[in-house]
């Protein structure tokens, strides 16, 4: 189902949530047409406003009431990601023909990030899918994108992204899962770490070895649920990011069709590097959802609570503090969608700006969730408050889709190659 013309239906659904946050997501939602210098629509069209409302209803509705339970119960909220489908977010750049929303990059950051003020963790798994299935319709032939995609877009079926494994992070390109050609089909050995999703999903698309070392070795295959030899870790208990499993996935003898292949042998390092890209607007992108949160949430806090016979809100230094967040969550969104916009355009410095954003804006997000749990004293420390929860779900967006030390790596070498 399309974003644009789903207003209607976000508007009936409603449900309970944490006072505090809730009423924040409520506040936020009703004051987005008045001026305000954090206000996420600015310079948008009235089509991405749309949509981006729709988003925010969606977020405050449907996402934050169950945010904290998810979180604490370590739920994988699948009927909620597919009512989020229904409108559009389970291929939200996949083209149209398959299912997808056929919307930008741009388009794309501004749905993140409303999604993530109603949860972090889920808006997350959801970006990684969409990631998943982007690279399926992008780098699949007709045959396999009708396969797979409707039902990613759908989200009747869910997707885990196969890079990582335990020898072998950041240096991706030194990955040792292996898959032989016999035939007409792969035999996969091997194993991936930290996947989210694994074990509750059903696609899996895996980079693995099929030639020599270093990154022209690499294949991209997509595995199926349910494979003989397919199996899975334990759920890893995490700091944050608890609304989506995390385990190792392990190919034992995985019997997979040549037909599985995404693009030519080889391609399959080129084919990753092109989906973490995207992954890192995306991942910022929820960064910006928790810090906007966040901004408000401390906001809201300094107005009522009282210390000294005063407001919070009377105190200069923490003015100037909640002024510093305002104006690094704002310097954020401008990267992101600066760099969300050289990537749809495929800008020469594209890769640069997509590091640039990942970097810049995970630390800055992170810093602001940080800063506004310190402002919340020692309420911001339980878990009755929605600002821990930001605080513990987007650390990790400092070490995944490529860790900040690497953006640095990638930042500096276009520099120094350019001079």
């Amino acid at each position: 189902m399309a974003v644009v013309g789903s207003l209607s239906r976000i508007a009936r659904l409603g449900s309970n949530i944490c006072r505090n946050h809730r009423l924040m997501l409520s506040r936020s939602s009703q004051r987005r047409g008045i001026a305000s210098c954090i206000d996420p629509a600015y310079g948008l069209t009235d089509e991405q406003k749309e949509f981006q409302k729709v988003a925010f209803d969606f977020a405050a509705n449907e996402m934050a009431p169950h945010m904290a339970e998810w979180d604490q119960k370590e739920i994988f909220p699948v009927e909620t990601m597919r009512k989020a489908a229904q409108l559009g977010f389970g291929g939200i750049y996949v083209q149209p023909d398959v299912g997808g929303s056929g919307l930008s990059r741009l388009d794309t950051s501004v749905i993140f990030e409303a999604l993530s003020t109603g949860c972090v963790s889920t808006t997350a798994y959801i970006s990684i899918h969409n990631m998943c299935a982007w690279m399926i319709d992008t780098f699949g032939n007709n045959e396999q994108r009708e396969k797979f995609c409707p039902d990613l877009c759908s989200m009747e079926k869910f997707a885990s992204y196969c890079l990582t494994e335990p020898g072998s992070g950041s240096d991706a390109a030194s990955l040792l899962t292996s898959a032989k050609r016999e035939g007409d089909h792969y035999i996969l050995n091997g194993s991936k770490a930290f996947i989210s999703g694994g074990g509750d999903t059903d696609v899996y698309v895996v980079m693995c070895r099929t030639g020599g070392k270093g990154p022209k070795g690499i294949s991209c295959l997509v595995v199926e649920r349910g494979t003989p030899g397919l199996s899975f870790g334990k759920k890893e208990k995490k700091v944050g990011w608890n609304s989506q499993p995390t385990r190792a996935v392990t190919f034992e003898d995985c019997v997979v069709p040549l037909t599985n292949r995404l693009g030519e042998e080889g391609q399959g390092f080129s084919i990753a590097m092109k989906g973490l890209n995207g992954g890192r607007i995306n991942i910022a992108s929820c960064s910006l959802g928790a810090a906007h949160a966040s901004v408000l949430l401390a906001r809201d806090h300094m107005q009522v609570r009282k210390q000294f016979g005063e407001t919070l809100a009377n105190n200069q230094f923490l003015q100037f503090k909640l002024a510093e967040m305002a104006t690094k969550l704002v310097a954020s969104r401008l990267l992101v969608r600066e760099a969300a916009t050289a990537l749809q355009e495929g800008r020469p410095d594209a890769v640069s700006l997509c590091s640039m954003a990942k970097l810049f804006v995970t630390d800055e997000c992170f810093n602001i969730c940080n800063q506004a749990l310190q402002m919340h004293g020692g309420y911001g420390y339980l878990k009755d408050y929605a600002v821990q929860q930001f605080v513990r779900d987007i650390r990790v967006h400092q070490i995944l889709e490529g860790t900040n030390e690497v953006m640095r790596m990638i930042i500096s070498r276009n520099l120094l190659t350019e001079s």
